[in-house]
């Protein structure tokens, strides 16, 4: 028998003044799994999550948790502090005349044989905050206040956790630091999670899957590889990561770009198509002498750290002129104006019918 889902959402809907903010949404996260909501602001990641913690009233469809139906467009709503959950909030959401330990403390009913002091000082320990336990908010850094928001989440061993962007206060190094405890701290209490993010890079470190979602509607779910390597649809495409762009049209199963032939598998001949091409599939090499490599000329070149940049010209068959980016990796700088051999990686080369 398959273990029971630890949340599921069901032809989910939901709008705010006849805007709808959510549309048809089926989802589901497995015991254990952490799951990333993706998209821009405005798109209904966060409606999604406030409707899994109870604190919308749901409109239409159904939310389940553990086979329990918690919500529904029929009328059903139990309060979130019956759900079983754990939530984390932006702001953290701290009571300032608590101490860290009166914090985490707060929604503590069930100890599982633990005294509630015991339980406390446990999920303090794990997250390596129990030096602060008599700390006030406000003298805490912002990676600690995360992790005690962590903490009271976690402290009433919830099946489910639910995170709304919960690193986006933290600065870059310390962000990276924050978001790897976590992780592991999640996947050693064995908590569902859910998780808000608009940082596609965060979503790709920290989830299980990717829940694409624009204007309401999902767009894709898979692992990290999948949406990454294999993107459902342009906007899915370039949410993970720059894109060089052309169009093309089908001719043989093929689309001849200024920088390389693209196969067009699946598409019929004669149809107009757009070429997205990520800047790391744009390979770049010296010409050889009689060589007939699609080139290619250098107009600047940039050391990113572990990559560089490179900004190349080129022109259509038309005589147009189109600019395109090359990401190599370590130190490849070459000199303005020199001419380079293009090859595409047909990995990182997506086709899709233009709209």
């Amino acid at each position: 028998m398959a273990p029971l889902a630890a949340l599921e959402f069901f032809d989910v809907s939901h709008s705010y003044g006849g805007v709808e903010a959510v549309h048809s949404l089926s989802l589901s996260l497995g015991a254990g799994e952490v799951v990333c909501l993706l998209g821009p602001s405005g798109c209904g990641k966060t409606t999604t999550l406030r409707l899994a913690a109870g604190l919308e009233e749901l409109q239409q469809g159904e939310i389940r948790m553990l086979d329990r139906t918690v919500a529904s467009g029929a009328g059903l709503n139990v309060p979130p502090e019956q759900r079983g959950i754990g939530l984390v909030f932006q702001d953290y959401a701290l009571f300032p005349h608590l101490t860290v330990a009166q914090n985490v403390g707060f929604g503590i009913d069930k100890t599982d044989g633990y005294t509630k002091e015991e339980a406390v000082d446990n999920v303090l320990k794990m997250l390596g905050i129990d030096a602060f336990a008599d700390r006030y908010p406000h003298a805490l850094s912002g990676g600690q206040q995360q992790r005690v928001a962590l903490a009271r989440a976690l402290a009433p061993r919830p099946r489910l956790i639910l995170l709304d962007e919960p690193f986006s206060g933290l600065d870059s190094r310390l962000r990276d630091q924050i978001r790897d405890d976590t992780l592991h701290v999640l996947k050693q209490t064995g908590a569902a999670t859910l998780m808000v993010t608009h940082d596609a890079e965060e979503a790709m470190f920290m989830g299980d899957r990717i829940a694409v979602l624009n204007q309401g509607i999902l767009q894709q779910i898979g692992s990290p590889e999948t949406l990454y390597c294999a993107p459902a649809n342009r906007f899915v495409a370039e949410f993970f990561s720059d894109v060089n762009y052309l169009t093309g049209k089908v001719r043989g199963g093929m689309v001849d770009t200024p920088i390389g032939v693209v196969a067009a598998d699946g598409l019929a001949d004669g149809m107009d198509v757009e070429i997205l091409i990520r800047p790391e599939a744009v390979r770049l090499s010296s010409v050889s002498e009689g060589s007939t490599q699609r080139q290619a000329q250098v107009l600047a070149s940039r050391m990113l750290g572990r990559t560089s940049l490179i900004h190349l010209c080129t022109c259509r068959q038309s005589g147009d002129e189109i600019h395109l980016h090359a990401r190599m990796p370590g130190r490849f700088l070459p000199d303005e104006n020199q001419v380079l051999a293009v090859e595409l990686d047909p990995s990182q080369t997506f086709i899709f019918p233009l709209v």
